[in-house]
């Protein structure tokens, strides 16, 4: 079975805050000023509601018979829509088991709104036994579903109160959690180009995730603890042959909290 973890990073639409607040003529930055300043008068926190968000990432890291890879979909130059395609046309092609950690809070809600924006087509995702009767007790919109597990949502008892940060989570289970950018430093590193970097930080939570779902197979007995061993050693492995900067970094700060 394929297993793909994925996470999305957004930054502000901008072209929706100029058409909404009516603040045409100003700069990206003042109307992102503008809608978070608005957000904030209402709920006391800069985080835009799902649809203000758009996607610039998309990461993933996928588990199959043939290996282990991580990277994000697209270039630095892919358009939003296209990314967004692209992930769906994934599910469509392998349909594989989905994890997330919010996912069904924030990342597959901001995914569909940007679909419908993009006119993108994804019936994969959302079949539900009409066509495949094998999705009608297990598809990837059923909260219970296991075809998507939303670690932080399960974990936690499906409560909000007990839920936990993707990087708490990680800390607490001796992985490398948030190195470098966090989500608050998004738009800063949008507004100055590094589009590289936002990518690398998304691949290092999907890495994280990654980890995190390992412990978790290993607990539900689904992943005895040899072959969970193999599964990290596996990772390691990949992380020292990829040659990038940021996945070193990851394995160094997960080698020093052992």
């Amino acid at each position: 079975m394929n297993t793909l973890v994925f996470d999305v990073e957004t930054v502000p639409d901008i072209a929706l805050g100029r058409r909404r607040y009516e603040l045409e003529g100003l700069a990206d930055a003042q109307v992102a000023k503008a809608m978070f300043a608005l957000r904030r008068q209402v709920t006391g926190t800069d985080f835009l509601p799902l649809e203000q968000q758009r996607i610039v990432a998309i990461s993933c890291v996928l588990r199959s018979r043939d290996g282990l890879k991580v990277w994000s979909l697209g270039d630095v130059s892919t358009g939003e829509g296209e990314l967004v395609q692209r992930f769906f046309d994934g599910i469509d092609k392998y349909s594989p088991d989905l994890v997330s950690w919010n996912g069904s809070g924030f990342d597959l809600p901001v995914l569909n709104y940007r679909a419908l924006l993009h006119g993108v087509t994804a019936p994969r995702f959302w079949e539900t036994g009409a066509a495949d009767s094998a999705f009608r007790y297990n598809n990837y919109l059923g909260r219970y579903h296991w075809r998507h597990t939303d670690l932080m949502d399960v974990l936690s008892g499906y409560q909000a109160r007990g839920r936990v940060s993707l990087a708490n989570m990680a800390t607490l289970l001796g992985f490398p959690g948030k190195l470098g950018l966090d989500g608050s430093k998004v738009w800063d590193a949008w507004q100055g180009g590094d589009i590289a970097g936002i990518r690398a930080y998304c691949e290092t939570d999907v890495l994280n995730t990654w980890l995190i779902w390992l412990r978790f197979a290993q607990l539900r007995g689904e992943l005895p603890r040899a072959a969970h061993a193999e599964e990290l050693a596996r990772v390691k492995a990949w992380l020292a042959a990829a040659g990038e900067p940021h996945f070193g970094e990851f394995l160094r700060a997960w080698e020093a909290c052992a």
